[in-house]
């Protein structure tokens, strides 16, 4: 095996939940690296095979499998969980496009929290973003700063309180709060493909603040989280603002453009940012973050300090599939029949649906229905009034709820 990367910890036998994720997948990387032994949670043989490649080993089950998990986390030292089912592009403006989502964040790190317990593991690591958080204005924000509890953010909050019950005695639970991730992954690569379009790739003020984090600091921070006390740590790099962001954004599509936050450099305008809707809406927020506490405690440092062009680097050169989708520029538009005399109300509703749909698609571009999520719960049922279970969750909110 290679090189231990923290000479200080024993090798050990981790499980990771979305162990072919963004997350999960740089996870598996780095901890393989440093001389541990690894076991991921595949829902797929193809996605098994995956992880099998790269060295660790695969159990293939869904997240909400309580028996299966137990018995995938017996005898493993930690548990890492990064099952999550984020929507790109358009499809994240449709409240329902995030149900899987928030379930993955409530309900599946629950499960992921019983069955740690139930196999007597001594060590949780949960993903969570750093988007909880108040916009803060220009103030620096740490760990203790208020935060800002929607129905956008309010399920990664319930994930954590879920991880706060679990330590007691000789558990440990840690949270990483990321900050936005950039590099080799679906939504950065969509985001491009809009800079190239002539579309925005942000929302908010360009004086504004964003926490981001590379996609080759992510696997060190989980492989530092093993040593970590418990608690809760952002984790990212230097924030940068927005304008600058979209500058770099920008500069890696080909179209450098000014960073005055003009019409045409990148961001949505005031239209576009009515639209987005609440779950969008944390997008927008200030957010200087500092991950100073998370170096102290455990001595991760990014390697990506400071955001400039270089870090589009590792973005692959070939077309994604999300790229398929988005990249329509030079299409002909299908040819569509002739509406025909319908029954009203329902098919007034589709028309103005339609029409809603075609003016998102003139601000933003096309819809995407691709994710960056790993495990999917295809066999789960569609529940109606999420929105409603979620606000009889009540966690531990630091600051303001919204």
């Amino acid at each position: 095996m290679g090189d231990r990367a923290d000479k200080g910890i024993r090798a050990l036998k981790v499980a990771i939940t979305g162990a072919t994720g963004v997350i999960g997948t740089a996870a598996v990387r780095a901890l393989l690296a440093a001389g541990h032994q690894v076991v991921g949670l595949a829902r797929t043989s193809t996605k098994a095979a995956e992880l099998e490649r790269l060295g660790a080993a695969a159990v293939v089950a869904g997240l909400f499998d309580r028996d299966r998990l137990v018995a995938m986390f017996e005898g493993c030292d930690a548990v890492c969980n990064f099952a999550t089912q984020v929507p790109i592009g358009l499809a994240g403006i449709r409240p329902r496009n995030w149900q899987k989502n928030d379930r993955l964040r409530t309900d599946g790190v629950a499960t992921v929290v019983e069955a740690a317990r139930a196999a007597g593991v001594r060590r949780l690591v949960q993903e969570s973003v750093s988007l909880l958080y108040a916009d803060q204005g220009d103030a620096v924000i740490t760990e203790s700063s208020p935060l800002a509890i929607t129905r956008a953010t309010e399920p990664a909050a319930v994930g954590e309180s879920h991880v706060q019950a679990y330590q007691s005695g000789p558990r440990s639970g840690v949270v990483l709060r990321f900050g936005m991730i950039i590099g080799d992954d679906p939504l950065t690569r969509w985001r491009l493909q809009a800079a190239r379009n002539g579309r925005p790739v942000a929302i908010g003020s360009p004086r504004s603040w964003t926490h981001p984090v590379h996609t080759d600091d992510l696997g060190p921070a989980v492989l530092a989280a093993l040593a970590a006390p418990s608690g809760v740590y952002n984790v990212g790099a230097a924030p940068v603002r927005r304008a600058d962001l979209v500058h770099g954004f920008q500069i890696a599509a080909g179209h450098p453009v000014h960073r005055s936050g003009r019409r045409g450099t990148g961001f949505a305008g005031p239209v576009a940012r009515r639209l987005t809707g609440v779950r969008l809406e944390p997008l927008a927020r200030s957010l200087r973050v500092s991950s100073e506490h998370f170096t102290c405690q455990t001595g991760w440092t990014p390697r990506r300090a400071g955001f400039d062009a270089s870090w589009f680097d590792a973005v692959r050169p070939e077309r994604s599939a999300v790229d398929e989708v988005t990249d329509t520029s030079d299409r002909q538009p299908t040819p569509q029949p002739a509406p025909q005399p319908t029954a009203e109300p329902a098919h007034r509703a589709a028309r103005q649906e339609a029409a809603r749909r075609r003016r998102l698609a003139e601000v933003f571009g096309e819809v995407l229905p691709g994710t960056t999520g790993d495990e999917r719960d295809h066999g789960a049922r569609e529940e109606a009034g999420r929105d409603a279970w979620l606000r009889s969750q009540v966690p531990p909110h630091h600051g303001p709820s919204r």
